[in-house]
């Protein structure tokens, strides 16, 4: 039998397929390119979902009387699970939306809690710990006496931990996630990187007892995670790290992080000496030995996660570029 003519075919068993590039028209320069919806309008779409979810979610969180003290583990693991629930709902709504799958956006299930995460884990241990060990090399820290004894000390450790891999999500997703891979699309890779990692760093001036150096290296921060992302394709690897180190600071090494002074840490430690060393109010991210662990954090990615070679539709997976 015959095969139908393409013009039999497209009237009366499907639609006609979309040209290469958008019709001609206003409204498709506007919000179409030649990869969907502009980025800018990603982001602004996406900015309302986001926003509009976590007003509903803090609304009911609030109607329910969570703990309210900031400085405990329960009150910044729900913060940061309302946080991460609702940039990470409103990106899977756009991904409906841009037709893409969720796991473009760094952090595929597949890889969930993997060997990337466990690397993760392990490297913001090394860092953090050579960083207060620099400090206190130099005579700026000084562990002190124990504060948590038995079943305390598991306690609160375990909602410690479970709290700062919450903050990972949250932070990694919100600032290298969608954004990242939407402003990617349109700006490229690295100043979309740039762009957001000066977000984070002033996102944190909002912090008691932060200042600009420490805001500064929460900006250089986010570069060196965004090189992990580029080099592994996802942010698995970030996540862990994130969580380690911040663990390490509040609760294994008891100084501030980010100017936040928490409950309920492993000892009575004290830091002690100029700001320049110790990071004054701020915290170890504060001393100057912080540009110095990130550096050598970009030279270990660097050296463990190679450059891979990549087809075109590849790095866009990965990266969204």
């Amino acid at each position: 039998m015959p095969e139908p003519s393409t013009e039999s075919s497209s009237a009366s068993s499907s639609p006609p397929a979309f040209p290469s590039q958008p019709p001609e028209g206003l409204a498709n320069t506007i919000f179409i390119g030649q990869d969907g919806l502009r980025a800018g309008w990603s982001l602004l779409l996406y900015a309302v979902f986001f926003l509009t979810l976590a007003y509903a979610t803090q609304t009911l969180v609030q109607i329910v009387g969570l703990p309210n003290n900031p400085r405990l583990p329960q009150f910044v693991a729900i913060e940061e699970l309302v946080s991460f629930g609702s940039v990470y709902l409103a990106a899977l709504l756009m991904a409906r939306l841009e037709q893409r799958p969720a796991g473009v956006y760094g952090l595929p299930l597949y890889q969930a809690f993997r060997k990337s995460f466990w690397q993760g884990i392990f490297l913001g241990f090394c860092e953090v710990s050579l960083l207060v060990g620099l400090i206190a090399a130099f005579g700026g820290y000084s562990f002190g006496s124990l504060a948590l004894h038995g079943s305390s000390l598991i306690g609160w450790g375990s909602l410690w931990a479970t709290a700062f891999i919450l903050v990972g999500f949250s932070e990694e997703f919100m600032f290298r996630g969608y954004a990242q891979y939407t402003l990617a699309r349109g700006l490229g890779f690295w100043p979309a990187a740039v762009c957001l990692s000066l977000v984070f760093g002033a996102a944190h001036l909002r912090n008691p007892g932060e200042g600009v150096i420490g805001s500064l290296n929460v900006a250089v921060t986010g570069l060196v995670f965004a090189f992990a992302l580029r080099r592994t394709g996802n942010l698995w690897l970030a996540v862990g790290w994130h969580a380690c180190f911040d663990f390490g600071e509040t609760f294994l090494f008891s100084v501030p992080d980010s100017g936040f002074v928490f409950d309920h840490h492993l000892s009575n430690a004290a830091l002690h000496g100029p700001a320049w060393l110790t990071g004054g109010t701020v915290g170890p991210e504060g001393s100057v030995f912080g540009f110095v662990t990130m550096g050598i954090s970009a030279l270990v990615i660097h050296f463990l996660f190679p450059a891979k070679i990549q087809t075109a539709s590849e790095s866009q997976r990965a990266t969204g570029t």
